[in-house]
């Protein structure tokens, strides 16, 4: 999934105590959960031909590729999220493949703007269909391709957690980036979870902290995958505006509190892209959800149900 993973569960008992066969089945939980985010990567990457949303991409504009229950589902939540953001959030983004480099290939260029005029009218999440009888989903125009990079982690992190938790384990986290999901807490008290300064070069430096029982915490920033191009000495990075197919602008960093790791990466990048005012007013109408907001002139905004719960450190470094 292109970053980091890592899991970790707590057992509440000295280690004097636990026998190595206890140890043993621990150790084969966090394997199989492993195996769980391995399992899903196959189905929804980009990064190979034969994944069902490789083959979706492929088939678009002339017919509908049958995909397993949870590619199914991924998509349909993030079709939710696009109407609750107003189109915001958009997996047919990924129509400007090859644009921008902000993965690996990363390249401090612009787009040939006419080459992202021609595309930008096949982001229309509307267009995708899901036909639930026949479990198929069809993207309507040539041309059209989706990315689930904005939501699929968050899914993994979820499905993962859930296979620990069936296992019996009852504290722990699961992390992929950005993305954070705690189940439980740690020797009865909550996890505290950071907020990372966007402008700070020490990836440690968290400007906020909050404690977490049982919710996910998910950010997403401009300062990940992203660039200052040289000409205008503007950053430009992997979040776009499906509106304009550069990147989003309203602000700097998004953290969204929720009780899933799904929703709360669908809504960290909808959030970022929608700005202060509308994305303030969307984590509002959700229920036990919440966001902690870097604006673009470096201002923190924090949602009504997280302003008893997040502790300031400091002010977040300033910065191009």
């Amino acid at each position: 999934m292109g970053t980091f993973v890592q899991i970790r569960v707590f057992i509440d008992e000295p280690e004097s105590s636990r026998s190595p066969a206890k140890d043993e089945v621990v150790t084969g939980l966090i394997e199989r959960a492993f195996a769980e985010i391995r399992r899903l990567e196959g189905l929804m990457t980009t990064w190979r031909d034969d994944s069902e949303i490789s083959r979706i991409n492929a088939a678009a504009g002339q017919s509908a590729v049958a995909v397993s229950p949870e590619v199914m589902e991924v998509i349909e939540r993030s079709l939710a999220f696009s109407r609750m953001s107003g189109g915001a959030f958009d997996i047919s983004f990924y129509a400007l493949k090859g644009l921008w480099r902000f993965d690996d290939d990363l390249t401090p260029a612009l787009p040939d703007p006419v080459e992202l005029r021609r595309r930008l009218p096949l982001i229309n999440w509307r267009l995708i269909a899901v036909d639930r009888p026949n479990h198929s989903v069809r993207l309507g125009k040539p041309g059209m391709a989706i990315n689930l990079g904005g939501i699929g982690k968050g899914y993994a992190v979820d499905a993962a957690v859930t296979v620990l938790k069936r296992g019996g384990l009852k504290n722990g986290l699961v992390q992929a980036g950005g993305d954070l999901m705690i189940f439980g807490s740690k020797g009865g008290q909550p996890f505290m979870a950071g907020v990372r300064d966007p402008r700070s070069l020490d990836p440690q430096d968290y400007f906020a902290v909050c404690p977490i029982i049982d919710h996910a915490f998910s950010t997403a920033g401009d300062y990940e995958r992203a660039f200052i191009y040289p000409k205008d000495k503007k950053r430009y990075h992997h979040i776009l505006d499906p509106r304009t197919g550069y990147p989003a602008r309203a602000a700097r960093s998004v953290t969204v509190y929720a009780k899933d790791a799904t929703t709360a990466d669908g809504l960290d990048d909808a959030i970022l892209i929608m700005g202060v005012q509308r994305g303030l007013q969307l984590i509002e109408s959700i229920p036990d959800a919440g966001a902690i907001i870097v604006d673009s002139k470096n201002k923190v905004h924090i949602s009504s149900r997280l302003r008893s719960l997040v502790q300031i450190a400091h002010p977040p470094s300033d910065g191009i």
